[in-house]
């Protein structure tokens, strides 16, 4: 190798085999304060101190305290931080990382992916988000006139438009049963998705859990339910995927697709797509290029150019993730809810409008103060307190809805109960 060939390799941080810094390397040096903030507490510590450790790392606008996760997540400072010495990297010597640089590294993240959902690697692609893989499997089913698609009410648009476009033209008929807004139990809602069934019925579409209350949704009963008669479940688990653990070799869906942007906190326009193996004979790529042929899962996401940075910072999300502990997430979403709900229970001017068992609700919860129209509730909460929430006016919600991740401390909830109660009483 000529010296001006070194020199230059060695301004771009490249060696003869390839980067010196790996994505592992660079994840590790990137979450360096984490991890020695988190080698501080107790392995096993879950008091308050060890959740005002993981919130340091999440950096939002002064004044701002963020309740609004279910539209949008946040990335944390590692995550951050890797994904910019990934575009570093990529920029540095583009052609090189386009087009097989980062081949072993992408491979790593389905594998990081695949193990968050307890499936194969060969059952995960790496997609935008979950309007796009909703569009995938809407455009990819061989449907007849006649045939049904259930989708019920509280579907969000993305989820349900893709049906209308790709399936109507065919004369396919969309289904939409009401499902119970407060129900008592995992049955009632089971029963609203067995009596939409028929004959008729191919497809199953299910969100994990819905985006207008926070309702979590049965997905094994209603799978089982489907499976028994040979219809195919499709599930969009955008505000379900991190919030708490999903498996779903247990679930046992044909279909599920995810934003990663939300309850993962990576970074934003990366997303995952999981189709059980025996099920993926029924999709076909939106996008075609050259590799179409592939017969692996592979041939979802290949769109020949994308922002590769976003998915390796996907893997850092996930190595972010398993660095907190995915129990102690799930644990600190329902301790979360918990302590919301427990504050505001004996306030008879807020109204909780999301389910109260732990199998139909987690970290998304929705409140209506009696009274006051939500639009109003959700401009004097960011007005008066920076307090960042989403309003919800379908269903006759009139609700503001509140998303506990865990940047959320119990002292912004305590802030937040005395915003919602100042304002049901003024």
């Amino acid at each position: 190798m000529s010296d001006n060939r070194r020199k230059f390799l060695k301004t771009l941080g490249i060696g003869t085999a390839g980067a010196l810094a790996t994505p592992s390397q660079i994840w590790a040096q990137a979450a360096t304060p984490l991890q020695a903030a988190l080698t501080d507490l107790k392995s096993t510590d879950t008091s308050e101190a060890f959740w005002e450790t993981v919130q340091s790392q999440f950096r939002f606008a002064e004044g701002l305290t963020y309740f609004n996760n279910g539209s949008l997540g946040a990335c944390p400072k590692p995550i951050r931080e890797a994904t910019l010495n990934f575009r570093d990297i990529l920029d540095d010597f583009p052609s090189k990382y386009m087009w097989g640089g980062w081949k072993d590294e992408i491979e790593e993240v389905r594998k990081k992916t695949a193990a968050l959902f307890s499936v194969s690697e060969e059952e995960i692609a790496l997609i935008h988000n979950t309007t796009e893989g909703m569009n995938l499997i809407a455009s990819s089913m061989d449907l007849n006139a006649g045939d049904e698609i259930i989708s019920a009410d509280h579907e969000h648009t993305s989820a349900v438009n893709p049906w209308k476009y790709w399936q109507a033209s065919k004369g396919i008929k969309l289904v939409s049963p009401i499902l119970p807004m407060l129900p008592k139990s995992v049955e009632e809602i089971v029963d609203s998705y067995r009596k939409a069934i028929t004959p008729n019925t191919k497809v199953i579409s299910i969100c994990h859990l819905v985006n207008t209350n926070g309702m979590i949704l049965p997905l094994k009963e209603v799978t089982k339910m489907a499976h028994e008669q040979g219809i195919l479940v499709a599930i969009d688990g955008a505000q379900a995927t991190g919030m708490f653990t999903i498996d779903l070799k247990d679930i046992d869906c044909d279909f599920y697709t995810v934003s990663a942007h939300k309850w993962l906190f990576s970074p934003k326009g990366v997303g995952i797509f999981y189709a059980k193996q025996e099920s993926q004979k029924h999709l076909k790529p939106l996008i075609v290029a050259r590799g179409y042929e592939d017969t692996s899962i592979r041939r979802l996401e290949n769109y020949n150019t994308r922002n590769l940075p976003e998915v390796l910072g996907l893997g850092a999300a996930l190595d972010f993730r398993n660095s907190v502990g995915a129990q102690k997430i799930q644990d600190r979403t329902y301790d979360l809810k918990h302590y919301f709900r427990d504050k505001i229970k004996n306030n008879t001017k807020l109204v909780l409008k999301t389910p109260a068992l732990d199998s139909l609700s987690a970290g998304i919860q929705v409140v209506e103060i009696l009274g006051k129209d939500v639009k109003e509730v959700k401009n004097r909460l960011f007005d008066d307190y920076g307090i960042d929430s989403r309003p919800m006016s379908t269903f006759g919600l009139n609700a503001v809805r509140l998303s506990f991740a865990i940047f959320i401390t119990k002292k912004q909830i305590d802030t937040l109960v005395v915003a919602l109660e100042t304002i049901a009483n003024s």
